[in-house]
């Protein structure tokens, strides 16, 4: 029989062996808070601490708490950047070439890219380094007689958009298109009925137009609609398979000569970097659906 003193002696140490996880984390958390609050009071000589950000410091106190939880469990993962973003309580953590977006708890995840949709950019930390490699697009087959050709100066690049009249954001992009020197751009007109009941009549218009090219600028640019032709439609039986084929559901998408693939407008800098960054170039239907 196990005296009494020794019993209780026993019950203690398993008392604290259960809580020495939380305990050694706490120290650990403790640990780092201090090292901050160091790092801290060590700028007091070039930085006065009364005009420290308040708000600064819990943004940082919010990081530190989310990279422990993190670590704690997710203990065989490693991460790299973790950051705030602007949505209160959301944050983006780098895990080599993949970016997600997590709660303080670490316990949800969601995968992908974030965008600030009034400025239309991408402000994924690293967002070209961490977007997954999209399946390359057979730039080759794609039936250009069933788009619109743009010239753009000599027009040696080449460049595949599917638009939508309606869409804002293609009209977005149509702008910043027009700063984007030395490309052909080929323009599928891809109508979004569900959405935008009047673009495909608008789709049509353009498409029966003399001058497509200019009657497309005119209607994404100004908003000129052009008349429509009777018996005349745009190629939608072609284009919307297509689409559909190449995992295209949402407008604008954009492809590079050498199958590589952007959604979403994007400002003239970036498209055109884009665009330069072309791999092997190849070769193409050059027919396009100019009239």
């Amino acid at each position: 029989m196990i005296p009494q003193t020794r019993t209780t002696s026993l019950l203690t140490q398993l008392f604290l062996l259960s809580c020495m996880p939380g305990f050694v984390l706490a120290q650990d958390v403790q640990s780092d808070a201090t090292k901050f609050e160091r790092t801290i009071k060590s700028k007091n000589d070039v930085v006065d601490a009364s005009v420290i950000d308040a708000g600064g410091l819990t943004r940082e106190y919010d990081l530190l708490a989310v990279q422990r939880n993190l670590r704690l469990m997710y203990p065989k993962t490693r991460f790299g950047t973790i950051s705030s973003t602007p949505l209160p309580g959301i944050y983006e953590v780098v895990m080599g070439r993949n970016v997600a977006f997590v709660e303080e708890s670490g316990r949800y995840f969601i995968f992908g890219r974030m965008f600030d949709m009034e400025k239309q950019e991408d402000i994924t930390s690293g967002a070209e380094a961490a977007q997954p490699a999209s399946p390359a697009v057979d730039f080759a087959s794609l039936p250009l007689q069933h788009a619109i050709k743009s010239v753009h100066g000599q027009g040696r690049r080449a460049l595949v958009v599917f638009s939508d009249p309606d869409c804002p954001y293609c009209k977005k992009l149509e702008q910043e298109l027009a700063k984007v020197d030395d490309v052909t751009v080929y323009t599928f007109l891809m109508p979004l009925e569900q959405l935008h009941p009047d673009s495909r009549a608008k789709a049509d218009a353009v498409w029966c137009s003399k001058d497509r090219s200019a009657a497309w600028s005119a209607l994404m640019l100004d908003g000129t609609v052009p008349k429509k032709t009777k018996g005349c439609e745009a190629p939608h039986q072609a284009v919307l398979p297509l689409a559909e084929k190449l995992g295209v559901s949402g407008t604008p998408f954009l492809v590079a000569s050498d199958g590589r693939t952007m959604p979403g407008a994007a400002a003239a800098a970036r498209i055109s970097a884009w665009l330069d960054a072309v791999k092997k170039p190849a070769a193409a239907n050059v027919q396009g659906g100019t009239q």
